[in-house]
C-alpha cells in the first residue's frame, strides 16, 4: 500500500525532512488565510456579493425590513389581482362581442366558429346582432324615426278612421304615462289630420293601391295583416318596434320592462303560467293499450297585436314569411299565420324559422281574460299595476277601456264588476 505524498506545508523547513509540529503548520493555515483575505479586500472593495440597488439579491439588515417588504408585497400582489379581475371581465365582454360577430360572418357557411366548454357551462347564444341600417329604403320615414325614436326603439299603431275613437283613448294614456317615443302610422288622411291636430307624431306612407285600399275600407284583421309588410321598412332602418293595437291601455312605459334577448318579445293570449309559458299535455288513446299515454306540448298563440321586434334577419324573416302567406292566403287569420311561422320546425318538405322568441309576463303585459277571468276577483292581483291591459278578448272594447282606466288610473274599484268574465 503506498505511502501518502507529503505537500510543503507537511514537511519541515529544514533540509532534514522533519514535519513540522501540529501548532505551526495552524499557523501556517492562518496565515495563508489572511493574505488571501488581503487580496481579496484590494480586489473587491465592495465585497463579493454587491448590495448595490442594482443587484438581483438584497440582504435584509433588520427584521422590520423583512415585514415591510412582507407587506408591501401583499399588497402589491392584492392590486395586481384586481386589476387581473378587471382585466379578465373586459376580455369576457370582447369575447361576447367577437362571437356574435363571427356568428353573423358565419351565416350560411358550414364553419365550425365555437369549442364547446366544460360540462354545464355551454351556452349557445341568444341575441342574434342587428342588420345594418340601409336609410336609402325610405329616407323620409329615417328621418321622421330618428326625431321619435329614443335609443332606436319606439312603440308603433296602424289606425284608420274606424278606430278613431280607440285610437284617441290610445294615444291620451301614452302621453299621461310620459312615453315620448311613439308613432301612428295613418292609413288614411283623416287620422293623419286627427293626430296633427292632436299634436301626434304620425306617418302617412307613400301611396301604395295594395295597402291603401285595405287600409281605408279594411276591417280589423285585413288592416292587422298589413303590419308585417309596413314594418319591414322600420327594422330595415335598424329601428326595434313595440307594435301595438289600438285597444290596448298603457299604464308604464314598456321599455322598461323588455329583456331585449331575442328576435320577438310577445304578449300571451295565455290566461295563466301554464297556457301562457308552455305545459306537458297528455294524449290518452286507451286502444294502444300499454301506449295508451302520449305526451304533447303545448303553449298558447303569441298576440300579434302586441310584440317587440328587434331588427335582425330572423326578423325580417318572420315579416316575410307572413306577409308573404297572407297575399297568398287571404282568408288566413295574421295571428295564426304569425305564430305558425314562429313555432313550427323544420320538416320534410318545410324550412323552419330560426328566431328566438321570449313570453312576456302575463301579469304585467296582461290580457283581457287574464283581467276579468282572474285578476278583478284575487285580492292580491288587484293591487298589481301592469303595464298594459289588452282588450283583445272583448268585443265591447271602448266600454272596457274607460272602465279599465277608471280602475287603474282613477282608482274606482268597482268599475270592473259589472262586466262578465266573456262576452255576451
Amino acid at each position: 500500500m503506498a505511502g501518502r505524498r507529503e505537500t510543503p506545508l507537511m514537511r519541515g523547513g529544514g533540509g532534514g525532512g522533519q514535519p513540522m509540529s501540529r501548532g505551526s503548520r495552524i499557523a501556517a493555515a492562518v496565515a495563508v488565510g489572511v493574505a488571501l483575505g488581503c487580496v481579496c479586500a484590494f480586489l473587491y472593495p465592495d465585497g463579493l456579493l454587491s448590495s448595490s440597488p442594482d443587484s438581483a439579491i438584497h440582504w435584509p439588515h433588520r427584521a422590520d425590513s423583512v415585514a415591510c417588504d412582507t407587506s408591501g408585497q401583499v399588497a402589491n400582489l392584492k392590486s395586481q389581482i384586481s386589476s387581473l379581475e378587471r382585466k379578465n371581465a373586459e376580455f369576457r365582454k370582447q369575447i361576447n362581442e367577437l362571437s356574435m360577430k363571427l356568428q353573423l360572418a358565419g351565416q350560411g357557411k358550414n364553419e365550425v366558429l365555437f369549442r364547446a366548454g366544460p360540462f354545464g357551462t355551454v351556452k349557445a347564444l341568444r341575441t342574434n346582432p342587428i342588420v345594418t341600417p340601409d336609410e336609402s329604403i325610405n329616407p323620409r320615414l329615417a328621418k321622421i324615426l330618428e326625431q321619435v325614436a329614443v335609443k332606436k326603439e319606439l312603440i308603433v299603431a296602424l289606425a284608420n278612421s274606424n278606430v278613431r275613437g280607440m285610437l284617441e283613448m290610445w294615444f291620451t294614456n301614452i302621453k299621461r304615462v310620459g312615453i315620448p317615443n311613439y308613432l301612428v302610422v295613418a292609413l288614411d288622411d283623416d287620422i293623419e289630420n286627427f293626430c296633427k291636430s292632436k299634436d301626434v307624431p304620425v306617418y302617412r306612407r307613400d301611396h301604395d293601391e295594395g295597402i291603401d285600399t285595405i287600409g281605408k275600407t279594411g276591417g280589423n284583421h285585413a288592416v292587422s295583416g298589413l303590419k308585417f309588410r309596413i314594418l319591414r321598412e322600420f327594422l330595415q332602418l335598424g329601428y326595434s318596434v313595440l307594435l301595438s293595437d289600438i285597444d290596448i291601455i298603457f299604464f308604464q312605459n314598456p321599455f322598461d320592462h323588455l329583456y331585449r334577448d331575442s328576435d320577438v318579445e310577445s304578449m300571451s293570449d295565455g290566461h295563466n303560467n301554464m297556457t301562457a309559458y308552455g305545459f306537458n299535455d297528455v294524449f290518452d288513446e286507451p286502444s294502444m293499450g300499454w301506449a295508451r299515454y302520449a305526451h304533447t306540448m303545448r303553449i298558447w298563440v303569441y298576440n300579434s297585436g302586441f310584440f317587440f321586434i328587434r331588427p335582425t334577419i330572423p326578423s325580417i324573416e318572420l315579416l316575410d314569411r307572413v306577409a308573404g302567406r297572407l297575399s297568398r292566403e287571404p282568408k288566413s287569420w295574421d295571428q295564426a299565420v304569425f305564430n305558425e311561422e314562429l313555432f313550427f320546425p323544420s320538416h320534410p318538405g318545410y324550412e323552419g324559422l330560426h328566431a328566438s322568441k321570449r313570453t312576456m309576463d302575463i301579469y304585467l303585459f296582461m290580457n283581457s281574460k287574464v283581467l276579468f277571468k282572474t285578476v278583478r276577483k284575487d285580492a292580491q292581483l288587484r293591487k298589481l299595476k301592469p303595464v298594459i291591459v289588452h282588450l283583445n278578448y272583448h268585443p265591447d272594447k271602448a266600454d272596457r277601456m274607460k272602465a279599465v282606466i277608471e280602475f287603474y288610473v282613477n282608482g274606482k274599484q268597482n268599475a270592473l264588476e259589472h262586466f262578465p268574465d266573456g262576452s255576451e
